[in-house]
Order: structure tokens, then C-alpha cells, then sequence
């Protein structure tokens, strides 16, 4: 696993140690960040279930203001630090630890992202991720996309807060991309 591109390009992250994360490949993720690339400069960012930080990590690597990594397991957040480290970031991020619409509802009333990657778990309960979209949704800044990472193989959740845009399909996972409506 490595930063495909912008500051931190080349840099090589920590794996988890145990089983049950799932990072999103490197493939995956320059598509994301393909796809999003005139979005990143300056922008807030939720980075959900977000395991070992990569995402988030190519993010601030490209330019965003700042990230907000949330992650339940303490191992995850742990190597999300550790990660950080490995790039020298010292600042433009904060690790929350919890589930990501516990972390939401908690967090100050006025906090906004521009863009929300969303990537749990692909045999999480569907009324979980569909409860997570919409917490997510009430904290989407004006112009903000929202993108879930999910199994192909199963249809994407959609809570009326949001209009799907697209899908982008590589191998097993699908990048499902929406907007306020």
C-alpha cells in the first residue's frame, strides 16, 4: 500500500496486522482520486470507516485543508497514527475514534465536509450504512459529494437526503457517488 500521488507520492503505509480490514486497494483509490482530483485542493474531508488512513492520507497528499479520520477499532486508529507519521503529517487532521454516526451526531453543530469517502464494511447491516448516510448528508458543506465504497454485488443504500450521481465499478468494488439534493 502506497500514496499514489501529490506530497507524500511514493510513500509506503503500514497493512493492518489482523483480520477484518479491508483497505481500499491502490487501484481503487486512483480512480477515486481520478475522478474527484478538481475537488481535493482546500477541502474538509471525512474519511469513514477509514481503517488504515489511506484514503484520508492521499487526500491531505493532494491537498486538502483537512481530514477528519474516523475509525471504531483502537487498532485502526492506531495505524491511521502510525501511517500519519510514516508521511510526517503534523497537522490539517483529527482522529476520531467510534462509529462513524456516533462520531457525527457528536461533532459541533457547524462542522461541514466538502467531500465524504465512506467505506465500511461490506457485510455491514444495510440500515447501519443507510443510518450513517443520512447522519452524513446533514453534515455535507453545499457542493459536497459523498462517496461509498461498496461490494458490486450488492445495490447501493440511498436515503432520500441524497441523489445517486454515478457508480464506478473495479473488480469486487463499486464507487458509489452522490450529492445533497
Amino acid at each position: 500500500m502506497r500514496v499514489i500521488a501529490g506530497a507524500f507520492k511514493g510513500r509506503r503505509l503500514k497493512a493492518p496486522s489482523w483480520e477484518g480490514l479491508r483497505p481500499t486497494s491502490d487501484k481503487l483509490r486512483e480512480t477515486l482520486f481520478n475522478i474527484l482530483a478538481t475537488r481535493v485542493a482546500g477541502s474538509r474531508v471525512l474519511d469513514g470507516y477509514a481503517g488504515t488512513g489511506a484514503v484520508g492520507i492521499e487526500a491531505l497528499s493532494r491537498g486538502a485543508s483537512h481530514v477528519t479520520f474516523v475509525e471504531r477499532d483502537r487498532r485502526g486508529t492506531a495505524l491511521i497514527d502510525a501511517n500519519l507519521g510514516l508521511c510526517r503529517v503534523e497537522r490539517g487532521y483529527t482522529i476520531e475514534t467510534g462509529d462513524v454516526a456516533g462520531v457525527l451526531r457528536r461533532l459541533p453543530a457547524d462542522s461541514r465536509f466538502d467531500l465524504v469517502l465512506l467505506d465500511p464494511p461490506y457485510d455491514a447491516d444495510p440500515d447501519t450504512v443507510l443510518q450513517t448516510l443520512e447522519e452524513a448528508a446533514r453534515r455535507m458543506a453545499p457542493g459536497a459529494v459523498l462517496v461509498l465504497e461498496r461490494a458490486s454485488r450488492r445495490a447501493p443504500v440511498l436515503p432520500a437526503a441524497l441523489r445517486h450521481v454515478r457508480d464506478v465499478a473495479s473488480g469486487d468494488s463499486t464507487l458509489t457517488f452522490m450529492a445533497s439534493t
